[in-house]
């Protein structure tokens, strides 16, 4: 079952959203998120948040969960979090990325929270894709042309191989101090990227 969850970047492109979303997904926005459904025509099956960058409608027809100004966690998680206990398990989160980079990154983080318990999930945008990975094998289909890089994410180094690339590699070393995972180009219309210790993000440009 998979769950959109709307949060509250400051860079948001509503006809992306529109376009993406499919009439059985489950729809949590996080705070600022409402509002971007509201312009989108949207409507939202739970709304989560402090609500202190938006306001919400008085009597709308979804769930609200209000939670404290002050907390450990961020709203975008805390949808998360609702969604796993509720047996969700796929994520397309959206407006999820750009503006302030702690924003960005905290939701990368919330991508490994989603694959450590089981589940899968994305970061998307008109521009990019964000997945988190950790041991295994994922395969990327009708990709050729597109560019993406591969970084080490929370550990010092990655050992991973890459195929279907302009730049492969077998069983080789990726670390967290030089960048050299960045810009590759997936070649063919079967790619594949086999990460066998450590943990990775995964950003793909322009096409989900």
């Amino acid at each position: 079952m998979r769950c959109v969850i709307i949060a509250g970047s400051p860079v948001c492109n509503i006809s992306f959203i529109k376009s993406v979303i499919n009439k059985d997904d489950y729809i949590i926005c996080a705070d600022k998120g409402y509002q971007y459904a509201v312009e989108a025509g949207i409507k939202p099956d739970l709304v989560v948040g402090d609500f202190d960058s938006c306001e919400i409608e008085a009597n709308g027809d979804f769930e609200v969960i209000a939670l404290q100004t002050h907390k450990d966690d961020t709203d975008t998680m805390h949808a998360v979090v609702t969604a796993i206990e509720r047996g969700y398990n796929d994520f397309l989160l959206l407006s999820a990325s750009g503006g302030r980079f702690d924003h960005t990154l905290a939701n990368i983080s919330v991508l490994q929270y989603i694959y450590q318990n089981g589940a899968t999930g994305i970061i998307a945008s008109e521009d990019e894709v964000i997945e988190y990975m950790e041991k295994g094998k994922k395969i990327f289909e009708n990709r050729q042309g597109t560019t993406f890089s591969v970084f080490p994410f929370g550990c010092h180094r990655i050992c991973l191989s890459i195929t279907g690339a302009e730049y492969p590699l077998d069983r080789s070393f990726l670390e967290s101090s030089i960048p050299t995972g960045i810009s590759n180009v997936f070649s063919s219309d079967s790619s594949s990227i086999e990460i066998y210790d450590g943990n990775a993000i995964i950003i793909i440009n322009n096409k989900i």
